[in-house]
């Protein structure tokens, strides 16, 4: 049975990657065809991926559509919703503002936020998903209201914890709502300009910016929601109020920009920057978060650390793989399209190729 599964694999790979112009070293190939499959599937209205190793590109392509109606296709350089992609962004930040004394991670909400209940939560608490704050109720995921981050604070301050700081994990996006605004008052401008001095311009991150509903850029994406007849366009959202945690916009090579960063020493003091990415362990054992960062193995028991998204017309994937030196990102323009077992496998196929390659040369 197993020689089976593993035959109708290799078949796979070599089908998709037959039906595309090869672009890249042979193990990158079929896990591009996979991705390219999705698109042309109707599984995903369009995508873009890139892949990098040893700060080095490898590959990069897009598939499918950035505008169904309009007939324009995705490209590399297509802007999508990146969703909670958007959180590593706002970490580095965090990890910046710390490192030049700006706050401290430790510090208590209540310096900053005073007119949030005081219930004892630290920095470092939400950016960890420790803090005991609620996640979205009904259509709080799809808000369309104009609300600045502090005006937002209505939509879930008076509501209780779900339990003490530090007790507990739970993954949500009104942490980040508080963090960011802590954030902009300890370095006193707004974040989407402190997250653009420290992060975007010094990472050469030229193409990733916040949503504005009433001023979209060129190349964005169209945003779409999966339904069994096909797409239709997303419900109308305004994410400004959590840019922090989810309402960034970027491209596939500003992805992998940031997690080159990491991987160079150059986005934060390493020492630092291990601290964000180690798991926070609670009384119920590892959260495999760390502050803003998925962190863990993969199925093949790999070390990573990156981030999932998924948003009103968005999904992405970016991983960043320190012991092969490798850096992904995958975005597409879907709320979540149920295709993560196909990434994953994608991903794992070029790993593993990766290593094959590299076994091959003796290196």
């Amino acid at each position: 049975m197993m020689g089976n599964f593993w035959r109708q694999i290799r078949e796979v790979f070599s089908s998709a990657a037959s039906r595309s112009e090869p672009s890249g070293p042979e193990w990158v190939n079929g896990a591009a065809g996979l991705l390219g499959d999705l698109a042309e599937g109707g599984r995903v209205p369009g995508l873009a991926m890139r892949i990098q190793h040893r700060g080095q590109w490898v590959h990069e392509a897009a598939f499918g559509y950035a505008d169904l109606e309009g007939g324009v296709p995705a490209t590399p350089q297509t802007l999508f919703r990146i969703a909670s992609v958007s959180k590593p962004i706002t970490a580095t930040a965090l990890a910046r503002m710390a490192g030049e004394g700006l706050l401290r991670l430790d510090d208590p909400l209540a310096r900053y936020v005073p007119e949030y209940p005081d219930h004892g939560i630290l920095l470092h608490q939400l950016a960890a998903h420790t803090a005991g704050l609620r996640g979205y109720r009904g259509k709080e995921y799809a808000l369309n209201r104009p609300y600045s981050i502090e005006a937002s604070l209505e939509v879930f301050r008076d509501d209780p914890l779900e339990f003490a700081p530090g007790t507990g994990f739970l993954y949500n996006s009104f942490d980040f709502v508080l963090l960011s605004l802590a954030m902009e008052r300890a370095a006193g401008m707004p974040f989407d300009a402190l997250v653009r001095e420290l992060v975007l311009q010094p990472l050469g991150m030229e193409h990733t910016q916040a949503e504005q509903p009433e001023q979209l850029p060129d190349g964005l994406a169209k945003p779409y929601t999966r339904r069994a007849g096909g797409f239709r366009r997303a419900v109308p959202v305004d994410n400004r109020y959590k840019l922090a945690g989810g309402g960034y916009l970027s491209t596939v090579g500003d992805v992998c920009r940031l997690g080159q960063a990491y991987l160079d020493g150059s986005a934060v003091n390493p020492d630092l920057a291990a601290e964000f990415l180690t798991s926070r362990e609670t009384p119920q054992g590892p959260t495999w978060y760390g502050l803003g960062w998925q962190v863990g193995r993969d199925a093949s028991g790999r070390r990573y650390y990156g981030h999932v998204g998924n948003a009103v017309g968005g999904y992405s994937n970016f991983f960043v793989y320190p012991d092969a030196e490798v850096v992904l990102a995958v975005l597409m323009n879907c709320t979540d399209p149920g295709v993560q077992p196909v990434l994953d496998t994608a991903i794992d196929a070029a790993l593993s190729g990766l290593e094959s390659a590299g076994r091959d040369k003796g290196g």
